[in-house]
């Protein structure tokens, strides 16, 4: 979405509306976009008085140019240049304007100034946490998600109960290192219309490498699903117990 609308910057909205109840959109008009942003799953639109941003949640969609879906946007922008911008089943903010006091950019994992020492930093501050959290923390991998997460863990041979504490170096290393590593890999499937046809673990039933049953279970503080191997991927640390956590092995 970011390169789909680079073209945007610089011009000026004319309407602006929608049924968010979370800002006033008719404050945008007649400003100019100077800039639009991401961070992770936030869009961030910026004019020279205020910042909107746009949080894409679990089913958020956009539309450039094009003719509305049959329920009304959250949001929509038209620009003098005569092109458009909609958003729904999105979260919709007004933020300070000053984004880089909001915003610690070497977190994004796609962006430029991603800084994998940092990650190693706050990974290493907190080694109770357990790697399918980890990689799910957004003040740490932002843009990373649970397909991700799945993928990369299974991809260095990690369980997702390790606690990142016990992780040997090159693992934590590999960790941070496929994080951003399968975030470009993803990119580049999906825009291939492949995505799915590279999965190796994630909602798969039976493990590639050892032709035994995936185990599924919600797992760490965030209760996300976890696809994995009980054989080819390790349990780093001892097992914390969570008897809220359902646990089950997924049958062929």
């Amino acid at each position: 979405m970011k390169e789909e609308t680079a073209r945007f910057v610089g011009q000026q909205i004319v309407d602006a509306g929608g049924n968010t109840a979370t800002i006033d959109a008719t404050r945008l008009l007649g400003q100019t976009i100077v800039s639009l942003r991401t961070w992770g799953k936030h869009f961030l639109i910026e004019t020279p008085t205020m910042a909107i941003r746009i949080h894409f949640l679990l089913f958020g969609t956009y539309r450039i140019n094009e003719q509305r879906e049959g329920k009304p946007p959250r949001l929509y922008l038209r620009t003098a240049a005569g092109e458009e911008l909609n958003f729904y089943a999105c979260s919709v903010r007004e933020i300070d304007v000053d984004l880089d006091s909001q915003y610690d950019w070497r977190a994004d994992v796609m962006g430029d100034a991603w800084d994998p020492a940092l990650a190693r930093k706050k990974l290493r501050a907190r080694p109770d946490m357990l790697a399918c959290d980890a990689l799910l923390d957004q003040d740490i991998f932002s843009g990373v998600g649970n397909i991700i997460k799945n993928e990369v863990l299974f991809r260095i041979r990690v369980h997702p109960a390790s606690t990142v504490g016990a992780l040997p170096a090159p693992k934590l290393r590999a960790l941070v290192e496929q994080a951003r590593q399968y975030s470009f890999d993803f990119l580049g499937w999906k825009r291939q219309w492949v995505l799915k046809q590279h999965w190796l673990a994630h909602a798969k039933r039976i493990c590639p490498r050892c032709a035994i049953p995936f185990s599924k279970a919600h797992l760490g503080h965030s209760k996300r699903r976890s696809f994995f191997c009980e054989q080819c991927q390790k349990r780093y640390g001892e097992p914390v117990p969570d008897s809220s956590a359902p646990h089950s092995r997924l049958l062929p």
